[in-house]
């Protein structure tokens, strides 16, 4: 049976993306065929006439088998907002039948599928629908991605908090050191460990150039597995 996880995180810009492709890597690395998916995307470029994310072309990339970027990715918009108002300055509506079908075409042919939203928790993707919507309809459990910077305890605690209020599993959690020069890292990570209460599944390093493969040296998804 496929297992899936929706990946979320503090905030927009705390490096989901690149966690996503180390655990497709992980996974990888441990036999799993592993496919990746951005059902949302705001902000993109057209290439070769096609409008295109970066990160959902990244996770294309990283996908073992061969996928269209409309599964990985059936929704992009061009303007870089909250997909609510991306969505309706570009005359679309989100809809999560596209998304589970592109979803399910996805996880027809692996045995993991990793999904990351987009921005926060509590980004809305139509006026209507919120992320807790989407992840509620794919029936995933959560992981959590904290950017290590001033404030993350906070955003952190909150997050998972809210996950948890929506009745949905948070499964686990992992950091990311935005800030090279982030103090009292283990002591934060310790505090995390007692306040979100679920499993803490890697602690990625603060990295100039990123890199999916030695990033997932740091991940050990086997807490996840079950």
């Amino acid at each position: 049976m496929v297992k899936g996880f929706f990946i979320t995180g503090t905030d927009t810009g705390v490096g989901k993306t690149w966690f996503t492709l180390a655990l497709m890597q992980a996974f990888k690395k441990r036999g799993f065929k592993t496919n990746g998916m951005k059902p949302v995307a705001s902000g993109g470029s057209y290439i070769d006439g096609k409008l295109m994310n970066d990160d959902a072309r990244l996770i294309l990339q990283h996908c073992d088998e061969p996928v269209n970027y409309e599964h990985i990715n059936p929704f992009v918009f061009e303007t870089p907002v909250s997909p609510n108002f991306a969505a309706r300055k570009a005359g679309r509506i989100v809809e999560l039948d596209k998304i589970v079908a592109s979803y399910n075409r996805l996880a027809s042919v692996c045995d993991i599928i990793a999904v990351e939203g987009i921005g926060g928790w509590r980004v809305q993707l139509t006026d209507e629908i919120g992320t807790a919507d989407l992840v509620r309809e794919l029936e995933l459990p959560v992981i959590l991605v904290v950017g290590l910077r001033l404030g993350c305890i906070n955003h952190a605690i909150l997050t998972a908090e809210a996950i948890k209020a929506d009745g949905l599993n948070l499964c686990g959690w992992a950091s990311n050191q935005l800030d090279k020069d982030y103090l009292l890292k283990q002591e934060t990570t310790e505090l995390l460990n007692q306040e979100l209460v679920c499993p803490n599944i890697g602690n990625l390093d603060h990295m100039l150039s990123p890199d999916a493969e030695e990033m997932a040296e740091k991940i050990d998804p086997s807490f996840i597995l079950g």
